[in-house]
């Protein structure tokens, strides 16, 4: 499964609680979140790297994941929190994570001012820093939709892309807008450490598409109750992986274990496709008919398998449809078989939603809040989590491609419908809650 399907951890994600942190001094504050940090997560990268070499497993990514920036520095005197952003970033340069995540602010029923605060420094924060990622949670099915906070991310995504178009706006990629977001996702941009969780704990993101199409490759040609059986037993070794490489990095790092995502993330690597196992499963290219019912499969038997593995399995356990880390993808987008459209229709069955998306860069800011009400709405009705992370490139067109590298990969730009949905998006306001929220 290693040496000849991709098969890897893609990442420790240690989450740090900072409310103990909490200053009215601002610089204060800074110290206090750079030094428990630090303090927390100083072995993290070499603990993922020595049980690597010990067990012959790769952990791709080695990350971090702070209590929401907006609910941690409420009580600061100060006028934005880009000097938070920096110090987090300072923070996980001193440690050698690859990402730092909790950039991050809740306000799918309200903002506070904090809330406010944070979401406009958004845009300065991420264009100034290397491994700050960043999410606001807009929407809930128990809340509804916050249109007042849909419309604010959609102009902080623009201002995002401007900022750094020089780089295909490569800001955006670390921005993420959430329905129902989750306090244990260890994959970035979209990890925060939730205020129910400890002190902190170690989440591991497993991941392995190439184990599963090569699992199914064996039974070409079976019927579906084979081929859900085959993705149900390959998804419940792949959790064993990760829950044992979780376990041992909690009992090194004296810090509990928390959950395992089991998520069949990609990368652009060949052989590290959600697209190929659509293929394998019988399809020409993900967009044909077929596709919505073909990932519904895999994403259900990804789940039962890795509850059947682990009674931890957390986070956003699935597979995700990433258009710029999947090769197959981006081919699919390029021939004209995938649509913004249909990868719409398709996040209704997996585990998040429109991500890493590129589109032109001119789009305006209206069409983006339409974009993300959708995918919300979608998030909303079915009670799941659903997440948006689209890159308007500056000075690119339909066609063009954007490169943003390493397990971000390239992304050819999508077109987006013409018609315009201003009048729509900018009611404001509130989208109630839907019936189906009202559980109890």
């Amino acid at each position: 499964m290693i040496s000849e399907a991709n098969l890897d951890v893609r990442t420790i994600t240690m989450g740090i609680n900072l409310l103990d942190c909490a200053d009215s001094d601002y610089e204060a504050f800074c110290r206090k979140i750079y030094e428990k940090i630090v303090r927390k997560a100083e072995r993290l990268a070499r603990v993922g790297d020595d049980i690597s070499k010990e067990y012959g497993i790769p952990v791709v990514n080695k990350r971090v994941s702070v209590t929401p920036i907006a609910i941690a520095a409420a009580g600061c005197r100060c006028e934005d929190y880009v000097d938070v952003a920096r110090t987090m970033d300072r923070a996980a340069q001193a440690i050698g994570v690859n990402f730092i995540g909790g950039f991050s602010a809740l306000v799918h029923k309200g903002a506070t001012p904090g809330d406010r605060k944070l979401m406009d420094s958004i845009p300065p924060a991420l264009s100034a820093t290397e491994r700050v990622c960043s999410s606001v949670n807009v929407a809930s099915t128990r809340s509804g939709i916050n249109m007042n906070a849909v419309n604010t991310v959609g102009r902080l995504i623009r201002d995002l892309a401007m900022l750094t178009g020089e780089r295909d706006s490569i800001g955006c990629a670390k921005f993420v807008v959430f329905c129902n977001a989750v306090e244990d996702n260890p994959f970035m941009a979209g990890s925060f450490h939730g205020v129910g969780e400890g002190d902190s704990a170690i989440n591991v993101g497993v991941s392995g598409p190439g184990v599963v199409k090569r699992a199914l490759e064996s039974v070409r040609g079976a019927d579906f109750e084979m081929l859900c059986e085959t993705v149900k037993r390959t998804a419940f070794k792949i959790t064993r992986v990760g829950q044992l490489v979780a376990q041992e990095a909690s009992r090194r790092l004296n810090v509990p274990f928390g959950i395992i995502d089991l998520s069949l993330a990609p990368t652009p690597a060949m052989g590290d496709s959600i697209a190929e196992i659509l293929q394998e499963m019988g399809l020409e290219q993900p967009g044909a008919p077929g596709t919505t019912a073909a990932l519904a499969i895999l994403n259900d038997n990804v789940k039962k398998g890795g509850v059947m593995a682990s009674s931890c399995a957390g986070g956003l356990s699935g597979a995700f449809i990433p258009v710029s880390e999947d090769h197959g993808m981006i081919e699919a987008v390029q021939l004209g078989a995938l649509s913004l459209e249909k990868l719409e229709a398709m996040t209704c069955v997996c585990s998040v939603g429109l991500d890493m998306i590129a589109i032109p860069g001119d789009t305006p800011v209206e069409t983006l809040s339409g974009i993300i009400v959708d995918e919300m709405a979608i998030g909303m009705i079915n009670n799941k989590t659903t997440a948006v992370r689209v890159i308007p490139v500056i000075g690119k067109k339909v066609g063009d491609m954007a490169e943003f590298g390493g397990l971000l990969g390239r992304a050819p730009v999508m077109e987006v419908n013409r018609f315009k949905c201003s009048d729509f998006v900018l009611r404001g306001g509130r989208i109630p809650a839907p019936i189906s929220g009202f559980r109890n």
